[in-house]
């Protein structure tokens, strides 16, 4: 790491449902060391705490190890977060509320910790680093389980007030549509997640849904099998319209598709352009691009110590 010595370096903290993800990583975007740890579908508050604590320290040796100036400790997190503190919203997480992150680590490790919503620090990551590297307005998606985003306004993140804004998933599309999960009825989420992608193909084959996953799907397609054509085109259509809408509201230079089943391959993405720029309006789409994302595994933990960069630095 010796070539990197010049170089100021945040640790990125990435927390998700199953795993932590880590990393050391460089202002500059080097990612010397990463690894992960397990926190499994049933851990407590408490367990959560320690392996975050356990990933920090870990990171820090490393640091430490190879010389180099470690600035800051950078968090995305389930959940709604404002001022340092998780204050909700991240039901998969046992009490994942009123946690007050950035003081407890800061105190700890006596540097500064910056955190914010794991999908927004996605998209920042993007921005960084990433797909939409040198942009000033972008919308990032992830598709999966849920569908997330980000909304990067005039170089930075834009939240709302105190940071609850930007649920880009709960956007309603059918306002007499199916229930969804955040207790609302007809949101994009309810119809373009993944899960929902595999209850339509379910819906049309007959198949069990607990013996499909979206690369499944992405195979049937493929092979131009006509169940999977059609889900496919049903599950884009359904985020090209919701992008649409974002495009007309925000008219950003890229729009970042990320999440597990973007990396199915470019055609995942070109649908999902074809969509977007047949809805939005001609003029707000002008400067507009649908890209997808490039970072993968990494964009959680290199938008976390981006936030460090952009703040403290």
């Amino acid at each position: 790491m010796t070539e990197f010595k010049k170089s100021r370096f945040a640790v990125g903290i990435d927390l998700g449902g199953t795993f932590i993800k880590f990393a050391l990583v460089s202002e500059t975007g080097e990612v010397p060391f990463t690894d992960k740890l397990s926190i499994g579908t049933t851990a407590k508050q408490e367990d959560i705490l320690n392996t975050i604590d356990q990933a920090i320290r870990l990171t820090i040796e490393k640091a430490n190890e190879n010389g180099v100036d470690l600035v800051g400790i950078g968090i995305g997190s389930p959940g709604l977060c404002c001022d340092g503190i998780v204050v909700g919203g991240a039901d998969n997480l046992d009490r994942w509320e009123n946690i007050p992150l950035s003081d407890t680590f800061s105190h700890a490790y006596d540097m500064p910790v910056m955190i914010d919503n794991d999908a927004n620090v996605m998209g920042l990551g993007e921005v960084a680093f990433g797909a939409a590297k040198d942009c000033t307005d972008v919308i990032f998606i992830t598709v999966g389980t849920g569908i997330g985003g980000a909304i990067i306004a005039d170089g930075k993140l834009y939240g709302g007030y105190k940071n609850r804004g930007t649920e880009m998933g709960h956007v309603t599309i059918d306002h007499k549509g199916i229930d969804c999960n955040c207790g609302g009825k007809g949101c994009l989420e309810a119809y373009a997640s993944t899960p929902a992608l595999i209850k339509q193909y379910a819906g049309l084959t007959g198949k069990n849904e607990n013996e499909i996953d979206g690369f499944y799907i992405v195979t049937k397609f493929r092979e131009g099998e006509a169940e999977a054509v059609q889900a496919m085109q049903e599950h884009t259509d359904y985020l090209g319209h919701a992008i649409a809408g974002f495009i007309n509201t925000f008219a950003p230079q890229k729009v970042v598709i990320g999440g597990g089943i973007s990396e199915a391959g470019q055609f995942y993405i070109d649908m999902i352009k074809k969509s977007a720029f047949s809805y939005a309006m001609r003029d707000c789409a002008a400067n507009t691009d649908v890209v997808g994302a490039t970072l993968g595994n990494l964009a959680g933990s290199l938008g976390a110590a981006s936030l460090i960069f952009r703040n403290i630095i």
